[in-house]
């Protein structure tokens, strides 16, 4: 990978507290993994970032070097990789994804 492509990478998850590497945008996923990640985030009400590896064919086989992480989408949280979709949806059901927002501080909607 390019420097200015993991300059670029490096930059999303420096700039922003959840950052979302997807197939689409959040309005309009381009794929079924991306689009149930965008969900449980919209639901939690999350303030995120998607960033959509469609625009670049170095951007999208960048990030799969930089996490070392095969898939997309990933999820990377305060700076740290979470995972792709099948972790960050287990996380969601029992409730973890949740423990880790409160823990960084990261705002979210509480069930009540």
């Amino acid at each position: 990978m390019d420097d200015s492509t993991k300059n670029l990478i490096q930059s999303h998850i420096d700039t922003n507290e959840v950052c979302l590497f997807m197939k689409g945008t959040p309005d309009t996923p381009q794929c079924g993994f991306s689009m149930a990640i965008s969900n449980m985030l919209k639901i939690l009400d999350v303030n995120y970032k998607g960033i959509n590896v469609l625009e670049s064919q170095a951007l999208r086989e960048g990030i799969k070097e930089f996490s070392d992480w095969p898939t997309i989408p990933q999820v990377y949280i305060k700076g740290e990789f979470v995972g792709g979709c099948d972790i960050v949806k287990e996380m969601y059901e029992n409730g973890e994804l949740q423990k880790i927002f409160e823990l960084k501080g990261i705002n979210f909607k509480r069930k009540s």
